[in-house]
């Protein structure tokens, strides 16, 4: 059975983490398919994207049946080998959602814990269940986020918060995780608000997504302040006067939703 499945409808991709028996927990073969996915959809139609995992829980982390195997190996070619752009295969499975060109949607529930936690940190946007609860949960295994969590949790977390959370490995519940910023939203519903949050990026100019998100990513790399602005003005350039731009404005002043090709 595949550990992870997309669906697309109306413009937007629902990837589903499958390995429901297991908590979606991340095994060679879960991080595998999640990269391939995320490969996959980077060259579709789709305009955003939905994460969700199926079953009780987001994902529940590392697989420790899997972690037994790493344990054996000599993991110093596969750690250290930049194989996939700047990145490690394991650190790729947060990567990847940020290396796509559409926003990424991850819609939270039971169990984000530890590699589960990084790999949502990848969603643009967190949508959680009330009940749900998040951990950078290495430390309690002896371990350091390494899954692209120290470049993405130092971007949504007070550095005294981030070391807590890194130092402790304890849980923390929805509206905490909110208040701290891991969380964009908290709802009853998760999936449905994700969903609903999808359909409404995917009815905007695609061209105009797909720029601010490059330009997002640009500004939170560190670029200096002459390097984004002189990207703002290339990128509005190239968005004026184009099919889709000219769209918006002509759905704007008929009062209607926009077509876009």
């Amino acid at each position: 059975m595949p550990r992870v499945t997309i669906d697309h409808k109306d413009h937007v991709a629902h990837v589903t983490l499958s390995r429901a028996d297991k908590h979606n927990a991340l095994d060679d073969a879960m991080i595998n398919e999640i990269v391939a996915a995320g490969q996959q959809l980077a060259d579709s139609d789709a305009r955003a994207v939905v994460l969700s995992g199926a079953g009780k829980s987001f994902c529940a982390g590392l697989d420790m049946a899997s972690f037994a195997t790493l344990a054996q190996r000599d993991l110093t070619q596969e750690v250290m080998q930049r194989s996939h752009h700047d990145a490690n295969r394991f650190q790729e499975v947060a990567m990847v959602w940020r290396r796509l060109p559409v926003p990424v949607i991850a819609a939270i529930h039971g169990a984000c814990f530890g590699g589960g936690l990084q790999l949502a940190l990848g969603a643009d946007i967190r949508i959680a269940h009330p009940d749900s609860r998040f951990s950078v949960m290495e430390m309690k295994w002896g371990l350091i986020p390494d899954m692209g969590g120290m470049v993405l949790l130092p971007r949504l977390l007070r550095s005294d918060m981030l070391r807590r959370l890194t130092y402790t490995g304890e849980v923390v519940a929805a509206d905490d995780a909110q208040d701290c910023g891991l969380v964009t939203e908290v709802a009853s519903d998760p999936l449905a608000r994700a969903q609903a949050l999808a359909a409404q990026v995917a009815g905007q100019s695609p061209s105009a997504i797909r720029a601010a998100k490059r330009l997002i990513g640009l500004a939170e790399s560190g670029a200096s302040q002459s390097e984004v602005l002189l990207a703002e003005s290339r990128e509005q350039l190239a968005l004026i006067g184009q099919p889709d731009q000219m769209e918006a404005v002509a759905a704007q002043l008929q009062k209607r939703p926009p077509r876009f090709s």
